[in-house]
């Protein structure tokens, strides 16, 4: 099972792009968004050189999933690569379709979320998944969440997912989480592909160099670094209070470090969020970076600053001077995404 040509995952043959599109915004994520808009996203993306395109049935209920699979149709199957996860397991709730969903995302709750890291769960959620994005197959499928789950996940759903990787169902399996800690479990434990690591190495915060992060590039797991705004706080030249911060309103500490990043980062022209986007990719562990997107405005945008050229040392050295940056930290030499074509890594 292959892919477009980009980064491989770990030892499958599944390969991503060094820049991919996460689609929760496309499930309605804090606001809605109409259908033509969702495909214009994902046109978009297409049309910058994106070939990689993260989602999941928590988006939106299985919006998400719906609106990719339909903004994909007709394009080569083997152009492209899709993740989608599993864990949490779509239930109709008839009862719930007057009300909206009440985990963030605009949209009915016509259905309701069961967690459900079994085996059998595991096949059904997929089922449904690849119903929805009107697949056969996805490349990569991940083990979403575990947090509070991890026995059942480790002994339960990473089985199933290996077997459905020995079947040739699956490419390629990983584990998503916002807690690097957790994801260090599986990577120590199982034998992932991949890890999708949310909002713990960025240009804000980068806790995941402590384990994670080495222990993925010694054992070949690939890392897919995502939430590299801070869901927003990096997003903007200019950060400010009020903007959200891992899913709620930024505290006024993070808020303040965001804005000392942000003056350096004006001292040399560079724009915060390309400085975010370039670091967020530069340790050799991190394989691909997803962006989530509302429009087609949105993903061009990003698309653009992740080919700009690397931001010179300087800047690092000086984040790295007023304590805003881990020395430790790899910079990047090179842009993220090369513009006008899609990487052709190995």
């Amino acid at each position: 099972m292959t892919g477009p040509s980009g980064v491989r995952l770990g030892r499958s043959t599944v390969t991503v792009g060094r820049l991919g599109l996460g689609t929760a915004p496309l499930g309605n994520l804090l606001g809605a968004v109409d259908d033509a808009t969702a495909t214009a996203t994902v046109d978009a993306a297409w049309a910058a050189g994106i070939r990689y395109f993260d989602t999941a049935p928590h988006y939106g209920l299985g919006l998400a999933e719906r609106r990719l699979g339909a903004a994909l149709a007709g394009r080569p199957r083997s152009g492209y690569t899709v993740s989608t996860k599993v864990g949490r397991r779509l239930v109709p709730d008839p009862d719930g379709a007057g009300r909206r969903d009440d985990e963030g995302f605009d949209v009915p709750a016509a259905h309701r979320r069961v967690w459900d890291f079994s085996a059998d769960g595991v096949r059904r959620t997929l089922e449904a998944s690849l119903d929805r994005l009107g697949l056969d197959r996805v490349d990569l499928l991940l083990i979403h969440d575990p947090e509070e789950h991890q026995a059942e996940a480790l002994g339960q759903a990473y089985p199933a997912l290996h077997e459905l990787r020995a079947q040739g169902v699956i490419g390629a399996l990983g584990v998503g989480s916002k807690r690097w800690d957790v994801l260090h479990r599986f990577v120590a434990e199982t034998e992932v592909d991949a890890v999708m690591l949310a909002g713990r190495y960025t240009l804000l915060e980068q806790p995941a160099l402590d384990g994670l992060l080495p222990d993925c590039l010694s054992r070949g797991v690939s890392v897919l670094n995502v939430g590299v705004f801070n869901s927003g706080l990096l997003a903007v030249d200019r950060p400010h209070a009020g903007l959200p911060y891992d899913y709620g309103e930024a505290p006024a500490a993070i808020v303040s470090r965001a804005q000392a990043i942000a003056e350096v980062c004006a001292r040399y022209a560079v724009p915060l969020p390309a400085a975010a986007l370039a670091f967020a990719g530069a340790h050799p562990a991190v394989a691909s970076v997803l962006v989530g997107a509302r429009d087609a405005e949105q993903i061009t945008r990003n698309a653009e600053l992740a080919a700009a050229p690397a931001p010179p040392d300087e800047l690092w050295a000086e984040l790295v001077e007023r304590g805003l940056l881990r020395p430790d930290a790899p910079r990047p030499s090179r842009a993220l995404f090369p513009a006008g074509h899609y990487p052709s890594e190995t």
